[in-house]
């Protein structure tokens, strides 16, 4: 009995050594929380399967290598020096994790009036700035992404990437903070929409949430 009991708690101890540094973060909502413009069925596949796959990728294409040890942002900031499986699934994690809070059941959130007065003075009206983002994201070929960043100077630019890399990575040539992305992936849009991405990319302002991109642009301005 005392046997086991060392047993379990030697298995308990190395248990601590072999969690995955990186998780995905409960979703912030139900899987039918944004039916009517992003559905339970896609959520779920999307967030359970596609999301939770890149965690664990990331995490075995680190294993035992200083990347182990390093946090999201230096593994992006340095990716250009690491294996494509590494770049691919960093990104994916957090361009996921970013997406899942930008998102929203919440009805008629708002910009605050510093992130509003921004997007005013980079875009001419948040309507100008919508059709930009929306564009990004039609225009980009295959899978990718659309971003709103703040940039090295503090100001708002919009722009797209291919697959999962993201404004963040030390490979892309307009690099920023990312606080708002529309993944355009066709596992984001396909099971409801099909090939009409134009249709999810009008979708997905009804279910944006702007206190989420607000808190994360105050975050990205203070740190400037």
């Amino acid at each position: 009995m005392k046997i086991l009991k060392i047993a379990a708690i030697t298995a308990v101890f190395a248990a601590q050594f072999t969690m995955a540094q990186f998780k995905q973060t409960p979703l912030p909502y139900a899987y039918n929380a944004l039916e009517g413009n992003i559905d339970a069925q896609t959520m779920e596949i999307h967030y359970s399967k596609h999301g939770a796959a890149y965690a664990a990728n990331l995490n075995k294409a680190i294993a035992g290598t200083p990347q182990e040890k390093e946090t999201l942002f230096q593994i992006l900031s340095n990716v250009s020096k690491l294996p494509a499986a590494v770049r691919n699934n960093a990104g994916g994690h957090y361009n996921h994790e970013l997406f899942w809070t930008v998102l929203t059941p919440q009805k008629n959130t708002q910009p605050s009036a510093k992130l509003a007065k921004a997007i005013n003075e980079t875009f001419g009206s948040m309507d100008a700035f919508k059709e930009k983002m929306s564009k990004a994201g039609a225009d980009r070929f295959g899978s990718g992404w659309a971003w709103l960043s703040v940039g090295k100077d503090g100001k708002l630019f919009v722009s797209s990437t291919p697959n999962q890399d993201n404004p963040l990575m030390d490979v892309v040539e307009e690099k920023g903070t990312p606080i708002f992305g529309i993944d355009v992936w066709e596992h984001a849009y396909y099971l409801k929409y099909q090939n009409k991405r134009a249709d999810y990319l009008t979708a997905i302002w009804n279910v944006t949430n702007w206190k989420e991109i607000s808190r994360r642009y105050d975050e990205a301005i203070s740190k400037k």
